[in-house]
């Protein structure tokens, strides 16, 4: 497998299908952790590529537009949650098998 980087950045590599296939966790691997993109080919010709997800970036604006369009949470449903709240963290207290 031809896969690498240099001098620290990722760099595009060509790695044959069946190379690819047989060290696919590996290629993954390389991928994610230095953001690599590698051609897959078959018999010399290219036929695939493999490489990171773009990230879209999510600025401030982009998180008021999503919480301006969330729905509202009315004082029933907050009251209910917080009862939930404090019968999951109530203390459990074995019953004795003795006692009445």
């Amino acid at each position: 497998m031809k896969i690498g980087t240099h001098a620290g950045r990722p760099r595009a590599g060509s790695v044959s299908a069946t190379d690819a296939a047989k060290n696919f966790g590996r290629l993954v691997d390389r991928v994610r952790e230095e953001r690599a993109t590698y051609i897959i080919e078959r018999g010399g010709t290219p036929v695939a590529r493999i490489g990171p997800v773009e990230q879209r970036p999510f600025t401030v604006g982009d998180f008021k537009a999503l919480i301006g369009s969330a729905p509202r949470v009315d004082e029933e449903y907050l009251e209910a949650v917080e009862a939930a709240i404090s019968r999951h963290n109530r203390p459990r207290v074995r019953r004795n098998p003795w006692g009445r």
